[in-house]
């Protein structure tokens, strides 16, 4: 009842938001860049130890061109077949730029990269589709921002695309909410965090041979030495930075998680995705 004695209307249902699901033209091009990521980051641990091979620097190019034809074709192939609008693409530019914008508050600083957290959210409710292109234009725009240019920038647009893509794959998208969904999330934002970190570490390590050690890469040992030394190696140098990237993420997740991922799904549903377009006669 109302103050004036009138019977109070119940509040208007909200539809539920749903993560932007994958269809085949998606999926197909999501597991094409995949496997492309997988060939540019394994590859020298396979090649020829007699081969002229010393840096990215001359493969990485032709990646990071394979890698932005294959992000147009998982946005184009996302929109045509969940019927995406342009204000779902104008909202992935926004968090691109915020995430860029992030990304700089912690630089120098052991594991204060306070990205992460927000490329996890985000994934969760853009589902692994949008996540994975919003995860690799936010380090684009953010190396642009920084100046961080260089062989190392299409690995880091793979590993952050396959980071945010690995959020909007977990279970419970439509059911799972309040502290349950922050845990979920949380727990992933730690692993993954190592994830990228040890990702981001076999980009540059099989080309540090000449260093005098036993965790060196060498060329002539087979996958499995390499691949102690590879452990070895993460632990002596980015096992502390991985660290402060992985509670640094679960805070913020939990701190700051529950109201962000409200404003997302609010704005997710304002943007009307998943909603058919349909035209009116004239």
């Amino acid at each position: 009842m109302t103050a004036s004695g009138a019977p109070r209307r119940p509040a208007p249902h909200q539809p539920q938001v749903r993560a932007v699901r994958l269809g085949p033209r998606s999926l197909a091009a999501l597991y094409l860049v995949s496997v492309i990521g997988v060939a540019g980051f394994g590859w020298p641990l396979f090649a020829d130890p007699a081969s002229q091979v010393g840096t990215h620097a001359q493969d990485a190019p032709w990646l990071f061109a394979g890698l932005l034809v294959l992000l147009v074709a998982v946005v184009a192939a996302t929109i045509s077949e969940s019927g995406l609008g342009p204000k779902a693409v104008a909202m992935l530019g926004v968090l691109a730029a915020t995430g860029a914008a992030l990304r700089p508050i912690g630089a120098g600083t052991a594991g204060i990269e306070p990205m992460f957290f927000l490329m996890v959210l985000s994934g969760r409710v853009l589902g692994p589709g949008f996540g994975f292109v919003l995860g690799s234009v936010t380090m684009f725009s953010s190396a642009l921002l920084t100046g961080g240019v260089g062989p190392w920038m299409p690995f880091q647009m793979l590993a952050m695309g396959w980071f945010t893509m690995g959020a909007g794959l977990l279970p419970g998208p439509d059911r799972l909410r309040g502290r349950a969904e922050l845990s979920l999330l949380a727990v992933y934002g730690f692993l993954a965090a190592f994830a990228y970190g040890t990702v981001m570490n076999l980009e540059g390590w099989p080309f540090m041979n000449a260093l005098a050690s036993n965790v060196a890469f060498d060329p002539h040992a087979g996958v499995p030495a390499n691949l102690a030394r590879f452990l070895a190696y993460c632990v002596a140098t980015s096992l502390g930075w991985d660290l402060g990237r992985a509670v640094v993420t679960v805070v913020l997740t939990l701190t700051l998680g529950a109201p962000l991922l409200r404003a997302l799904r609010r704005a997710t549903r304002r943007a009307a995705f998943e909603t058919p377009v349909t035209f009116d006669p004239r």
